[in-house]
This record gives structure tokens, C-alpha cells and sequence, in this order.
């Protein structure tokens, strides 16, 4: 950002400031009336009165998080935001201001922005780790572990007793605080064209491979589906209810079914199998598709 740019977001932003400091603040019975008003009506001009005169406070929180390195014109948006939250879910009969109530919304909105746009890896997820996010840089100035590098083991320990997070958390949102993004489009040396994305390793399969893998895989499924056809109507069900159902059939079930044993059940699905094997791999020998055939997957009997 060169200079004119900030010298005009300083000017706008400094307007801003002497613009909601011209909204008057509200007395105790003003912002009862006009919450009722809110909550009972859905009065808009209520709650426009309600939420303008608290912009300054909005600000004020805001400008606390200026050391994140984003604008704080963002932050007071985002806010701006989470007062406005903050308005429809705030009871006036319960006793308290709505400055008490609306600094933790206006808190949160900020708070979860800062998450988002600090860098594009996602920093924080469980309320810990958000907790590690917003405190670390605090305590560590309190402990005079100011320097952007690696923590001491004892720093460490003692941070991660005073927000009772694991010691491994401390370490790692450490290093994310002290490092930033980094576009892989940037030269790896100044005098070296070659970019970093140059160097990530591509693991997935090469078209040929998938190709190749998918018409074999096409060819067997082919296949099986024709040899299926050499057993008979009973084979065909037990071999299906016994070794291509994800939860298969018990033996007692079949047996009942067929009024035969359990054992013959066994049998007729013993020999299904073996005939269903023998011809698929007398079909892939003749189709002269590489042997390397192992039976499908199969429950066990």
C-alpha cells in the first residue's frame, strides 16, 4: 500500500470517528423505551437509534484489534455487524444496558473476521484454540518471549498452563503467528525463474493410468456380470446374499428359506464361488487381460 492510499484511508477513517461521536449516547430510560419499542414493534427507527448510538463503542473495540494487521475499517464493519446481532436478540427487561450485552457479539463478529482473513490456512476451529489465537501474543509479552522465534520449552509449558491448552497447540499456533502466506506463483530466488508451485509433487495417477485402470476395471465388471450367468437361480442367490451384501445373510436364514441345512447352505455357496472363479479367469486368460485377479472382495462365511 503506498502512501497516498493509507494518508486516504486515515482521512476516511478519521472521519468516520468525528461522524459517530455526533450520534448522541443514550440515557437509561431513552434506551429502555426504544428496545421495548424494538422487541414489542419491530420499530426500525428504534433500533436505529439504538444501534447508532453504540458505533462508538464499536469502534473503540475495534480499534483493540489493530495489531492483526488488518484495516480497521474491516473491523468496525464487522462490528458494525455483530451490534446489529446483538440488537435482536438483547432483552431489555433483564435488568442490564445493551453496551453490556452487545460487546460480546461485537467481540465474536470481530474476532471470527480476524480468523478468516489472517491468513488463507485456518487458524483456530474449537474454542481453545481461538482462545490460544487472540491470548498468545499477550502472554507472551507478559512472560518477555517477544522475539519472533521459538518459544523455550518453559515458556511453553507456562503458557500453555495459563490458557490450559496442550503444550503442542502452543507450539504450533506459534509458528502460524510468526510465519505468513506466501503465494506459490513467487520466484524461489530472485535471479531463478522457477516458481515454488514447481516444485509440488503431484501424486495422483497420470491420464494414461487412470485410463487404463478404468477400462480394466470396466473389462472385469463386464465380465464377472456374464460368468455370473453360468450359475443357476439358487447359487446365484446365496452367492448374493452371502458374499456381496455389505451385512450378509446368516446361514440359519438361508437354510430356513430353502428348507435344507445349514451346512448344505455352506456348500451350494462354496461351490457357487469356485465356478464363479474358475470361469472369470478362463474369461480374462482369453480376453488376454493380465491375470493379476484375486476373487472381489468377499465377506466371510
Amino acid at each position: 500500500m503506498d502512501a497516498p492510499t493509507r494518508t486516504a484511508d486515515s482521512e476516511s477513517l478519521s472521519h468516520y470517528l468525528r461522524a459517530v461521536h455526533a450520534y448522541p449516547i443514550l440515557s437509561p430510560e431513552e434506551e429502555l423505551a426504544l428496545s421495548r419499542a424494538w422487541r414489542d414493534r419491530q420499530d426500525q427507527g428504534a433500533a436505529n437509534k439504538l444501534v447508532t448510538s453504540h458505533l462508538r463503542l464499536v469502534a473503540k473495540i475495534a480499534m483493540g484489534y489493530r495489531g492483526y494487521g488488518l484495516p480497521v475499517s474491516e473491523l468496525i464493519s464487522e462490528g458494525n455487524i455483530g451490534m446489529m446481532r446483538a440488537l435482536r436478540g438483547f432483552d431489555p427487561d433483564r435488568g442490564f444496558r445493551l453496551a453490556t450485552y452487545a460487546i460480546w457479539w461485537i467481540r465474536a463478529a470481530i474476532q471470527e473476521y480476524i480468523l478468516h482473513s489472517w491468513s488463507l490456512v485456518k487458524i483456530g476451529t474449537t474454542a481453545a484454540q481461538k482462545k490460544l489465537f487472540f491470548n498468545l501474543r499477550r502472554l507472551k509479552g507478559q512472560i518477555q518471549a517477544i522475539d519472533d522465534g521459538d518459544l523455550r520449552p518453559d515458556q511453553v509449558t507456562r503458557i500453555a498452563d495459563m490458557l490450559n491448552v496442550p503444550e503442542q497447540d502452543v507450539i504450533s499456533m506459534n509458528g502460524r503467528l510468526s510465519a505468513t502466506d506466501r503465494s506459490l506463483n513467487a520466484p524461489m530466488h530472485d535471479d531463478d525463474p522457477a516458481q515454488w508451485q514447481d516444485w509440488l509433487a503431484d501424486e495422483t495417477d497420470s491420464q494414461e493410468t487412470a485410463l487404463a485402470e478404468h477400462e480394466e476395471l470396466t473389462t472385469r465388471k463386464a465380465a464377472l456380470s456374464d460368468v455370473f450367468k453360468i450359475l443357476n437361480t439358487r447359487e446365484r442367490h446365496i452367492l448374493i446374499e452371502r458374499r456381496l451384501k455389505d451385512d450378509a445373510v446368516k446361514l440359519d436364514v438361508l437354510a430356513q428359506q430353502y428348507n435344507v441345512s445349514r451346512e448344505r447352505i455352506r456348500q451350494i455357496e462354496v461351490r457357487a464361488l469356485g465356478k464363479l472363479q474358475k470361469a472369470m479367469k478362463a474369461r480374462m486368460a482369453a480376453r488376454s487381460v493380465p491375470l493379476g485377479y484375486s476373487a472381489p472382495a468377499m465377506m466371510p462365511m
